[in-house]
């Protein structure tokens, strides 16, 4: 095992220095468009530029990269993402700003192809689960560790973004010096949506469920602390509470649906995040929202793989891959609508309004499981394909899914 991390150790390095300097920075824009006495529409338009760049990155990037390279298209996006965080510290006009995060999101789309489709090339039916497991552990370390950058901007608006830059660029070093071979994007056949569906409607909506739920977490979480009263610091401490809330549950939960009916795990983790949004809605200046914030993240989090897990259980072994990848843009369709109706529900209800929102999304997919269990016999457990936790990133993330899986 030790020797599979180490043949992709520079990638893995690159990743977690990568999401160190940006993992944040989704927080703090909402935190300084706050402070700017922006409205929470102005907040959740932020963020959905985000996640709409990033969904179309996942559509567009792979020609690019194949054209010129891994390594000169890596530097090159991150080059990009390096001078938007510095340019947020020059030009402060929110209109300005809903662009950048557009550009971000498209690049981080790009750098995430490069790495997976690297990582990819390298992994062996043996090791993809472990290489996996390794690269989401950098990759939710650096975002949950980054978010702590944000406690040292009260005296200096300008360094977070600074120190973001500085990340950045600095994560173009593992890349651009490694001695692994790059690799080859193999085209990855489209898959229709409508027979994504009807292979496994849960699967379907549940999946956009949680974009929606992510979506709106990650655009407006940080807006939602600071109204209620609590300081910067407990910000950055809240969220990465609920980062990291969400990798410990993961696989816990992941290894109990592969002995009971998945369904009932799904539709479970669903009730159980729409619970903890209640608590979440009503905690009004409260220092107790990280504990029901980790666990809205370990529930929350977990939906997307086991998700993909359930919709796997209805597919054949050769349209997986397709599927995954076609369940990675539901994904990214929830996450772009996610941000405005949160921003909504805040505009009309006050900063409990987020969770609510998010909360009703929960329950709706969960009546829906509940719905679907009724009309549709289970996957008997033995026939269950093992579950396997992925990121939510782009399309490339699914052919590292475990060959055996």
């Amino acid at each position: 095992m030790l020797g599979s991390l180490l043949s992709v150790r520079t990638l893995l390095l690159a990743i977690f220095v990568l999401m160190a300097g940006s993992g944040f920075l989704s927080t703090l824009i909402a935190i300084r468009l706050e402070q700017g006495g922006n409205s929470s529409l102005v907040i959740g338009l932020a963020a959905t530029s985000y996640f709409g760049g990033l969904a179309l990155g996942a559509l567009r990037v792979s020609p690019l990269i194949a054209r010129i390279g891994h390594i000169r298209a890596f530097a090159a996006f991150v080059s990009i993402y390096s001078a938007s965080s510095l340019t947020y510290a020059v030009i402060d006009l929110p209109a300005f700003w809903i662009v950048l995060r557009f550009i971000d999101g498209f690049v981080m789309s790009g750098v995430f192809v490069c790495l997976e489709s690297w990582l990819n090339r390298v992994a062996k039916p043996d090791n993809r689960s472990t290489i996996l497991a390794a690269y989401m552990i950098a990759l939710y370390a650096g975002q949950a560790g980054g978010q702590f950058l944000l406690n040292l901007g009260d005296n200096a608006p300008a360094l977070p973004f600074m120190l973001s830059a500085i990340l950045l660029s600095l994560a173009v070093l593992p890349v651009v010096l490694t001695q692994i071979k790059q690799p080859v994007i193999d085209a990855i056949a489209p898959f229709s949506l409508r027979r994504l569906y009807q292979a496994s409607p849960l699967g379907f909506v549940g999946t956009v469920a949680t974009g929606v739920m992510l979506g709106a977490f990650y655009g407006l979480g940080a807006v939602f602390v600071q109204r209620i009263g609590m300081p910067l610091s407990q910000v950055a401490l809240f969220t990465s509470s609920v980062i990291a809330g969400g990798v410990a549950l993961q696989y816990p939960l992941g290894i109990l649906s592969d002995k009971f009916d998945r369904r009932r795990v799904i539709i479970g983790c669903m009730i159980a995040a729409a619970a903890m949004c209640a608590v979440l809605a009503m905690a009004q200046g409260s220092a107790m929202i990280f504990l029901p914030g980790a666990l809205f993240g370990g529930f929350a989090f977990a939906l997307y793989p086991l998700c993909v897990a359930h919709s796997n259980d209805h597919l054949d072994e050769s349209e997986r891959v397709g599927a995954s990848s076609g369940l990675v843009l539901v994904y990214s369709a929830g996450a772009v609508a996610g941000p405005m109706l949160g921003s909504s529900a805040m505009s009309l209800f006050g900063p409990s309004g987020l969770f609510a929102v998010i909360g009703a999304v929960s329950l709706a997919a969960a009546i829906y499981g509940i719905w679907r269990m009724f009309i549709r016999a289970p996957v008997p457990v033995g026939e269950q394909q093992i579950f396997q936790s992925l990121p939510r990133t782009t399309p490339m993330a699914s052919v590292l899914e475990d060959d055996d899986s």
